[in-house]
């Protein structure tokens, strides 16, 4: 099963960022994406950002993961 999570770009370096998703930061790769700025939102798979969303998108999504651990 593939799982891609929405995280917030905190930092760019090239084609390299820093995203952040429930007070976690990780490195995620940005080769794929286009005109991406710190504070936007996108998806990542496998440390790729894979597509950009808003953050009502990525708000819906962390709120419907967070359902899913609950009910683990």
């Amino acid at each position: 099963m593939c799982l891609a999570i929405p995280m917030k770009i905190k930092k760019i370096d090239g084609m390299t960022a820093i995203g952040e998703a429930g007070g976690v930061s990780r490195p995620i790769r940005v080769d794929f994406m286009e005109h991406l700025q710190e504070g936007d939102y996108v998806m990542v798979h496998a440390g790729f950002a894979i597509e950009k969303m808003t953050q009502q998108e990525a708000e819906e999504n962390m709120r419907f993961l967070q359902e899913v651990r609950d009910a683990l």
